[in-house]
């Protein structure tokens, strides 16, 4: 069994000055990641409008079948125009951790 997390940080537009206008953003996001049966949430720079982190983790038999996973989630991240990747933190976790 293999288990792969990743940490996406992101760059919100400038309008997101509220609380308000960041969850605009950020509940599609979380939204369309669930469609790729990870768990998904806000993890982090809850107190930054312009900010957000968004971790994913996913279990899977085989280490590919993960990283595939997790590759399909970075690359709609990445592929969202009205937001910024930053950066990205993964790991792949298995039987020997």
């Amino acid at each position: 069994m293999y288990t792969e997390t990743a940490i996406f940080d992101l760059l919100l537009p400038g309008d997101s000055h509220s609380l308000k206008q960041k969850r605009s953003y950020v509940r599609p996001i979380i939204a369309m990641l669930k469609k790729f049966d990870v768990s998904v949430a806000e993890v982090g720079l809850h107190d930054l409008h312009g900010r957000a982190q968004i971790g994913v983790a996913v279990v899977a038999a085989e280490a590919s079948q993960a990283r595939a996973v997790v590759d399909t989630c970075e690359n709609q991240v990445a592929g969202r125009p009205e937001i910024e990747l930053l950066s990205v933190k993964r790991r792949l976790y298995g039987d020997d951790d």
